[in-house]
C-alpha cells in the first residue's frame, strides 16, 4: 500500500473528504519527522515508537578495491512495533 492508497483508505474508513484526510495524514507524518528531528521518541501506545538512533563511525572495506575505509556516524530513524500491532499480524498460537 503506498502513500495515496492509504490515504484513500483512511479516509473511506473515517467517513472524511480525501483532500482533508490527505492534510491529516500530512499532518501525523510531519509531526513525526520533527519529533525525530528534535531528538524526542514518539510513542503510540499499542502500536509503535519511533525514534532516531546514533550510529557511530565504524570502519569498513570498499568491495570493489578492498581498501579500507571509514564509514561517518549517522542517524537512523527507527520504528520498534507494539505488542498489539505484533500480535495483530502475527496472532500466537498459529
Amino acid at each position: 500500500m503506498n502513500k495515496t492508497e492509504f490515504v484513500a483508505a483512511v479516509a473511506k474508513k473515517t467517513g472524511t473528504p480525501l483532500n482533508k484526510t490527505a492534510d491529516l495524514v500530512n499532518a501525523v507524518l510531519d509531526t513525526i519527522t520533527e519529533s525525530l528531528t528534535a531528538g524526542d521518541k514518539v510513542t503510540l501506545t499499542g502500536f509503535g515508537t519511533f525514534e532516531a538512533r546514533k550510529r557511530a563511525a565504524r570502519s569498513g572495506r570498499d568491495i570493489r578495491t578492498k581498501a579500507k575505509i571509514t564509514i561517518p556516524a549517522t542517524v537512523r530513524p527507527v520504528f520498534t512495533a507494539g505488542a498489539v500491532l505484533k500480535e495483530a499480524v502475527h496472532p500466537k498460537g498459529k
